[in-house]
């Protein structure tokens, strides 16, 4: 079923990942640069005999992000009454973004606070988010009973109305009737969604053996009572999950972003899965979760991790309980699977309790002491293509990670380095290296990895706060070259950060050819991490208050430009499925603006393969494909129809979503290769692939080599690889 709201989620499926590195629904950002310098700022630990410490610690910790963010972020905004009032919306906006809970009355009431905040972050008793936290409370329980009342009654979905959920463009109700009526339509759209879909099915199905065909009475009964089950897992989840200490941290995050979309405050167990994301290693028991109408389940269990040496684990168990130590449990059965795992992993050496409730109905506590579990599927792959007789390496690389707490940990430029060596070993002819959706990661990290393909010279540049540009840290000095073969780097909208440092230093320096959507992603500014009270292990820099992420500078290419809100311009543009969407940093209203100083100097690369040429040709070719313009044409419409408010009437509904499927269909059609790639596995990596003693694993690595082999994008760079190959060898030969 595509109607609007599941086109939005069609559209934001392949964001997933980058999404988890960037905003989550609390606001808590997971930044997309970090600086590993010294941590220049730390919340020192307070007194315990306060009789409420509680409100001690959140006073204390919120005038520190306060001082912070006015002394040391790199472009601060004053901190006053105009300030007050944009966090007083964007926080409201956090609770309650499409406007189906508060009431007018409420936001009234909350009225008196919206020029006080900047007084709170200055050390004023915090009465604003009690006072919201009370109402909110108090509108969820409310608004709790009104959706089970409205889906009690069967829906008629004849009448010629639309349902807007879009918080930017309605206003709050004044009554409660007015509030019924929202969620009235909220809930009958959702309902339709799935009524259709079971029609659908049903239509499909019949003659089937032992498939019920159901009346249309039914299976709007059945609609609704779906749509029942995940407002209850829903509200059940945020009331488990949602409770006064992230309401406050939510806050601490809305203060911190009205400076800059990337400076944010972490609790402690987001700064660790912060942490594991960047270091692409964690702690944890060794076992992949999934989550199922009865509950979350054990998926597969690693051999030789924590869960495997228990003995007592085993696939479909499932996880009612987790306790950390000899804690009281924490009830999970409502909890989605990334908030379990948050719980289930901790730090170096610490026990985790599970209770599960075995397969014959029986309920068992198991105890685990957490261990390493490196995440080698989110590290550097490779693959070889061929192009005719020639054979391409390609190479994958989701994030810029780096592990800074082990010497022996992972580091995405070594790890770049081992594939290209064993792509040589192969005897390719030209490599293409694919950061698409890449949110970035470790500037150090980018700058070695530059280094891989260019000789020597600076890298970016980094202006502070006060204007002084550091034009020599950030630079190659090793002579040596890895690679110097033909190159192309893969980029869209959400390559971002580090992401752009290296497909902008390719591009200044001509080594390599840029493919992609119109620009990249458009972050150009870098965070340091600031932690908060007292250390909690001896293993890792992680404190017991969290720590800050501070925008403390911008980066800048090495011609001059910045990459903030304009990103990186491909040589070569392909229409991208998500060129529309509205998730680059230009569409952040707190971004930094862009900017730009002198270059610095540095020596292009000399052999560019005749990509000038190349590059205009493959141009040429693009803007006259009659395929890619109306695929481009069909991307536009389709981003304008999802912004539409969602049709009740259920032919009006059919019509449109027919009208949806058939371009998305035509659009999938003209994103086909008309012929898969010959892609394979290294020789070197052969066993990871398929004798790996972790068999679901090396079934997502078949899986993975099977993606590539149909996408069009990488199709279209190797092809432009081949012609850089096939340009050196005429110039040779000349």
């Amino acid at each position: 079923m595509i109607t609007k709201r599941l086109f939005q989620l069609f559209l934001v499926s392949i964001m997933q990942k980058f999404t988890q590195f960037m905003k989550s629904r609390k606001g808590l950002l997971l930044l997309a640069i970090v600086l590993f310098g010294g941590l220049f700022f730390a919340f020192k630990s307070f007194s315990t005999g306060g009789t409420d410490l509680l409100i001690t610690q959140r006073q204390r910790l919120l005038s520190a992000v306060g001082s912070i963010l006015e002394d040391l972020h790199y472009s601060p905004k004053n901190i006053n009454d105009a300030f007050s009032k944009q966090v007083f919306k964007k926080y409201l906006d956090e609770l309650d973004g499409d406007k189906s809970m508060f009431l007018l009355s409420d936001i009234s009431g909350f009225k008196k606070y919206e020029t006080t905040l900047d007084d709170e972050i200055h050390g004023a008793p915090i009465e604003f988010v009690p006072a919201v936290s009370t109402v909110y409370d108090q509108r969820m329980a409310e608004v709790i009973v009104l959706y089970k009342e409205i889906l009690a009654t069967p829906f008629s979905f004849t009448k010629d109305e639309t349902g807007e959920l879009e918080g930017e463009k309605i206003a709050y109700v004044s009554t409660e009737a007015a509030r019924k009526e929202r969620w009235r339509k909220k809930l009958k759209g959702y309902t339709l969604e799935r009524y259709v879909d079971l029609q659908d099915q049903r239509e499909k199905n019949k003659g089937t053996k032992d498939f019920v065909v159901k009346t249309d009475t039914e299976l709007e009964k059945d609609a609704r009572a779906k749509v029942l089950k995940i407002m209850d897992e829903s509200f059940e989840r945020i009331k488990r999950t949602f409770k006064e200490d992230e309401r406050f941290n939510s806050f601490i995050n809305v203060i911190t972003n009205q400076m800059d979309p990337h400076s944010d405050y972490f609790p402690p167990v987001e700064k660790r899965s912060f942490d594991e994301r960047m270091n692409n290693e964690f702690f944890g028991i060794g076992a992949q979760l999934q989550k199922d109408d009865y509950g979350i389940k054990i998926a597969s269990v690693i051999t030789g991790g924590p869960a495997w040496k228990s003995g007592e684990i085993v696939v479909n168990d499932v996880i009612v309980k987790v306790a950390q130590g000899k804690e009281e449990p924490v009830d999970v059965t409502a909890y989605d699977t990334q908030d379990a795992v948050k719980l289930i992993r901790g730090n170096k050496g610490t026990e985790v309790r599970l209770t599960i409730k075995k397969q014959d109905g029986s309920y068992k506590v198991v105890s685990m002491i957490r261990e390493k579990v490196v995440q080698d599927e989110a590290k550097a792959r490779s693959a070889v293509i061929m192009d005719g007789k020639d054979k391409i390496g390609y190479i994958s690389l989701p994030d810029f990670y780096a592990n800074f707490e082990d010497a022996d940990g992972a580091h995405c430029s070594d790890d770049v380095a081992k594939e290209v060596i064993k792509l040589k070993a192969e005897n390719v002819k030209g490599i293409v290296i694919d950061i698409r959706t890449n949110g970035g990661g470790s500037l150090y990290e980018v700058v070695k990895m530059v280094g891989l393909f260019i000789k020597s010279g600076p890298i970016v540049q980094v202006k502070e706060r006060s204007g002084k540009v550091d034009q020599s840290t950030w630079r190659d000095n090793d002579e040596s070259v890895l690679y110097d073969g033909p190159l192309a780097v893969m980029v869209n909208e959400f390559s971002a950060s580090a992401s752009e440092i290296f497909a902008g230093a390719i591009q200044d320096y001509k080594r390599g050819v840029i493919i992609g959507s119109t620009s990249t992603y458009g972050k150009g500014t870098v965070q340091r991490q600031i932690p908060f009270g007292n250390r909690n292990d001896q293993f890792s820099g992680r404190t017991d208050l969290g720590a800050m992420t501070l925008t403390f500078q911008k980066f800048y290419r090495v011609s001059g430009g910045s990459t903030q809100l304009r990103g990186v311009v491909p040589d070569v543009v392909l229409p991208d499925p998500y060129e529309y969407y509205k998730g680059r940093e230009k569409d952040n209203p707190t971004a930094l603006a862009w900017d730009e100083i002198p270059k610095v100097p540095y020596q292009t690369w000399q052999n560019n393969y005749g990509l000038d040429n190349i590059v205009r040709k493959e141009n040429e070719k693009i803007k006259s494909n009659p395929s890619l313009n109306l695929l481009q044409s069909n991307l536009q419409w389709l981003a304008k129809n999802a912004e539409q408010p969602t049709s009740l009437n259920i032919d009006k509904f059919r019509a449109r979503q027919k009208q949806v499927i058939s371009t998305v269909a035509q659009n999938n059609t003209l994103l086909k290769i008309k012929e898969e790639m010959n892609v394979s596995a290294m020789d070197a990596d052969k066993d990871k692939f398929y004798n790996n003693p972790d068999k679901p694993k090396g079934d997502r690595y078949q899986a993975w080599l099977k993606l590539v082999k149909a996408d069009m994008h990488i199709d279209e760079s190797v092809k432009i690889v081949g012609e850089m190959v096939h340009s050196q060898v005429q110039t040779v030969l000349k």
